[in-house]
């Protein structure tokens, strides 16, 4: 059996720690929160909280350094969700969607293309608002990814 995977969690502006730290108690996993500050650690021994320095990419910086195949690596990034495919872990973004080697290609190509548009003035840089329902997506889709990371772990 090889060790349990761990649940790396892009922090700063996440928000879905507590479904994180849920779905890590049911599956037995460590959750590690990365972020530049203002996160409170846990006392649960099997949360962990790094603070890393102010600046860009730092945090993503360290949780792909840290980052093993197999993990999880929760983000928005979308260039950190590429990096860690590209590393082997399963990664998703806040409201469930899955990041994987035939998606990311598209994923990097749509972040582009709206960042352009944002920058040319033709659309708005706003973000939706974080829904119940998106909550409720990222919880199901976790529990599937864990599942299928903890039986990949045990062989």
């Amino acid at each position: 059996m090889t060790e349990l995977p761990t649940i790396y969690v892009d922090a700063d502006a996440s928000p879905v720690k507590e479904e994180v730290k849920r779905v890590g108690e049911r599956y037995g996993l460590v959750v590690v929160f990365v972020s530049n500050g203002g996160i409170r650690p846990s006392r649960d021994p099997m949360v962990r909280t790094v603070v890393v320095p102010q600046g860009a990419d730092v945090a993503d910086d360290w949780i792909i350094e840290h980052c093993q195949p197999n993990d999880l690596v929760i983000t928005a990034d979308v260039p950190l969700a590429s990096r860690a495919v590209t590393a082997g872990a399963h990664v998703l973004g806040p409201t469930g969607r899955e990041y994987t080697p035939q998606s990311m290609g598209m994923a990097l190509a749509m972040r582009d293309l709206k960042q352009h548009l944002r920058e040319t003035g033709e659309i708005k840089g706003y973000n939706p608002g974080f829904s119940a329902k998106d909550r409720s997506a990222f919880l199901v889709a976790l529990d599937r990814v864990a599942q299928r990371a903890a039986r990949q772990a045990q062989g």
